[in-house]
């Protein structure tokens, strides 16, 4: 007969599982919301937060340097916030991550602009910008680490890849938000006050994320390894114990983040700086079939999350990758016939960069419960600090001084280098954490 354990790691998914996913993913899906509105809205921001006369691609530049500052500020948030959720509990940073969140969107909304009180606005932008990645450091490692702590052992690749599905909410609805703006106002009253309404809907939507939160549970899992070890983890930092014992999970991990961040910058996040800018499509056309290739995002994460239960994580890994680099070579070559297989070809990259989704499952699993949330958070911020930064500031000077085309080259060869990673865990995953 089976034992209880056994069961519960064999039982499906209950409504307690799938109220647990959905409040973990508004956190994860603000920062992404928040992504394409500032990103969408950089002209506008560029020539608002710095001086008239100051020449656009520099101001830009600027502007995509703050924006590229709030991943800087991910490590150290996600350090503390981790450190604090591997002691005391992962609801309670869970919850004060998605209120360091919401109020800097909100506040960038109600910003005064350079005509107003000079230079000051673009420093108070920069400094609400780091407040972000500090919040957000903490925020998508622990919504993973918790959403895989609850659900059964055979549906934690589901779990996490439908959880990272559902952060692909915030792009979506930060498209929506686009199209609506474009449809709706002017450039004089974009200009003058209607680019604040998507910062200011971030904040509040933030807020109510935080208030349902108030209803999730604290893991069993930790709950448990509390009474078990709670002299033991209050003697030694956890972060400290991440880079003594765990150096080869955390190296993967890195590696794996990169893949992530430049498949989710380069194909959706900074899409409209080349298409819009080298390809010369429309902002309507791109509004719209990053919307699709969005959909195509979600679907995918929860594709690949499905199979990596039922698969060897690693060929899952390397096959998905592999599939990313031949459906985004093909976005990228169909560029050049017009926006008519743009309708086809994007949503079907979008797609195959949703073996992202299955990423998590190889990072909660390759550290053990008392390290986890530090190990995640510390491997994905470091990663996410340097690559996702770098990748959102190079893709528009490498865009238009050396090819259009070399945005495509950038995420081709990273998702050549995934495919590789997925082959050497193969041989690794005798080695992944068995007490989730």
């Amino acid at each position: 007969m089976p034992t209880r354990k056994a069961m519960m790691h064999k039982r499906l998914l209950n409504a307690q599982d799938y109220k647990t996913l959905s409040l973990s993913a508004f956190g994860g899906a603000l920062e992404f919301y928040d992504f394409i509105i500032f990103v969408f809205f950089s002209k506008v921001i560029g020539g608002l937060f710095f001086p008239a006369d100051m020449p656009v691609w520099l101001s830009q530049l600027q502007t995509f340097g703050i924006f590229a500052a709030g991943y800087l500020a991910r490590p150290f948030g996600g350090v503390v916030m981790a450190h604090f959720g591997d002691l005391f509990g992962r609801k309670r940073m869970f919850t004060f991550s998605i209120l360091l969140m919401a109020v800097p969107t909100l506040l960038i909304g109600c910003l005064p602009t350079y005509a107003v009180i000079g230079y000051f606005a673009p420093i108070l932008l920069l400094f609400l910008r780091i407040c972000q990645g500090l919040a957000v450091g903490g925020e998508i490692p622990g919504a993973w680490t918790f959403v895989a702590e609850h659900v059964p052992k055979d549906k934690v690749g589901l779990a996490c890849g439908t959880l990272t599905s559902g952060l692909t909410l915030g792009i979506f609805l930060g498209s929506v938000v686009s199209i609506m703006m474009q449809s709706h106002f002017n450039a004089t009253e974009m200009n003058s006050w209607a680019w604040r309404i998507p910062f200011i809907v971030g904040g509040i939507f933030g807020f109510i994320a935080m208030y349902l939160r108030r209803w999730l549970k604290e893991t069993p899992i930790f709950l448990e390894m509390q009474k078990r070890e709670k002299a033991d983890i209050s003697k030694k930092l956890p972060i400290w114990n991440v880079l003594s014992d765990h150096l080869p999970q955390v190296s993967l991990s890195i590696l794996l983040t990169w893949v992530l961040s430049a498949g989710i910058m380069v194909v959706i996040v900074t899409a409209h700086v080349y298409l819009q800018g080298q390809f010369g499509f429309s902002e309507i056309d791109v509004s719209v079939s990053r919307l699709l290739a969005t959909i195509g995002l979600a679907i995918g994460c929860v594709f690949y999350g499905y199979f990596a239960d039922k698969f060897s994580i690693g060929k899952v890994i390397s096959a998905g990758c592999l599939f990313a680099t031949l459906a985004i070579g093909t976005f990228f070559v169909s560029l050049s016939f017009g926006n008519e297989i743009l309708y086809i070809t994007y949503p079907i990259a979008g797609f195959s960069v949703g073996i992202v989704g299955a990423f998590p499952y190889y990072m909660v699993r390759a550290f053990p419960a008392k390290v986890r949330y530090s190990g995640v958070a510390f491997s994905f911020n470091i990663s996410y600090a340097i690559t996702g930064a770098l990748t959102s500031f190079l893709i528009p000077i490498l865009a238009n001084f050396f090819s259009k085309y070399a945005a495509g080259f950038y995420v081709i060869g990273v998702f050549i280098c995934g495919s590789v990673l997925g082959w050497y865990i193969i041989r690794k995953e005798k080695e992944l954490s068995d007490d989730i």
